[in-house]
């Protein structure tokens, strides 16, 4: 996940934040420290207490309110989400580690997904 916010009026400065596997981080800050002057950003921060949670399915383009039922949902639940990222098939959040389990089944009951049976998890790169 790679979000930008918007730049400030003052400085014309904008934040860029992004995740990755907590394997990679050291890797990362590293070769980021590496290229700061020639970037010219003025700081790095890394958090490894944040978990993120997606909601993805080809439906989502045709189902309104997927969107505002994710959300509430974890309203609801007292989560609060630091980072969002949408597209027409996906809806990821960035939330406090600790919260991250909280969050997971305040969906998993929203989207009626919390059943008795076992879940198949297909595992991949995350593209």
């Amino acid at each position: 996940m790679i979000v930008q916010n918007v730049s400030s009026a003052d400085t014309f400065r904008t934040d860029v934040s992004f995740t990755l596997p907590k394997a990679d981080a050291p890797a990362a800050m590293a070769a980021l420290e590496q290229v700061q002057d020639e970037l010219g950003f003025t700081h790095l921060i890394y958090d490894d207490n944040v978990g993120k949670l997606s909601l993805v399915g080809a439906g989502m383009r045709s189902q309104p309110g997927v969107s505002a039922k994710f959300f509430s949902a974890l309203a609801k639940a007292g989560i609060n989400i630091e980072i969002i990222s949408t597209s027409e098939i996906r809806i990821s959040v960035v939330v406090r580690s600790e919260d991250l389990d909280a969050a997971v089944h305040a969906v998993h009951e929203a989207f009626e997904l919390s059943g008795d049976e076992e879940a198949t998890v297909y595992a991949g790169t995350g593209r």
